[in-house]
């Protein structure tokens, strides 16, 4: 079954993402332009297709209280804040004060900034205190890649059964794998997560291929 996927061109990728609803979101895209104007660090924002499929997911379990860790300029709390139901909170968890004022600047442009709650500081300690107002029904995780485990622990017993957390990069541009690269801190931490959250008795998992590899995580 080795044939079963597919390698996407860039030609074919750019036909991919624009079969999808509210494909030319002005907001978005003038987010991630400016987001690409800061350079190499640019690649930490999602892609086109994981800011849908995080609306989708975050409708689809109508999900009220969400958490976010690692929310760099803005393009996933976004996304995850126009999928809340009437009422719903995302609180954003983000050591790096130089990307949120452009966060909060599109926040503002995408009317969610009421829906949205932001702590700034170093996310494992921050949640340690962190007590949400109700039990979590989604968590999207793409911070530091060695704290994955630490963030998956710390949220799971807050989180509703039929919860959906989501964990980006997984798949770490193929390095998870390679054997020359595969032993560095991040690719080992996030192979050994992967395999983990497979075997969890705790949660039903299914890597996809998104983007750089999303895990999908559902409580039990």
């Amino acid at each position: 079954m080795s044939d079963k996927y597919l390698v996407l061109t860039d030609e074919l990728y750019d036909y991919m993402v624009e079969q999808r609803s509210d494909a030319h979101d002005p907001v978005l895209e003038a987010l991630w332009a400016e987001t690409e104007n800061l350079g190499e660090i640019s690649k930490m924002a999602i892609s086109h297709d994981q800011a849908s499929l995080l609306t989708f997911l975050v409708k689809l379990i109508g999900a009220k209280w969400a958490v976010e860790v690692g929310t760099f300029t803005g393009t996933s709390s976004i996304s995850i804040a126009r999928g809340l139901a009437p009422g719903g909170k995302l609180m954003c968890f983000e050591k790096d004060f130089r990307w949120i004022s452009i966060a909060r600047r599109y926040w503002m442009k995408a009317g969610v900034q009421d829906r949205i709650d932001l702590r700034l500081g170093k996310a494992h300690e921050l949640l340690a205190h962190y007590r949400p107002p109700g039990p979590l029904d989604f968590v999207f995780i793409d911070a530091d890649k060695e704290s994955y485990d630490l963030y998956y622990e710390a949220l799971l017993p807050v989180m509703r059964a039929g919860g959906l957390m989501v964990f980006d990069n997984m798949l770490r541009g193929g390095e998870v794998i390679d054997p020359f690269k595969k032993n560095t801190p991040a690719n080992r931490a996030i192979d050994q997560l992967n395999h983990k959250l497979a075997t969890d008795p705790r949660v039903q998992s299914v890597l996809i291929s998104v983007a750089d590899g999303i895990h999908l995580c559902r409580k039990r």
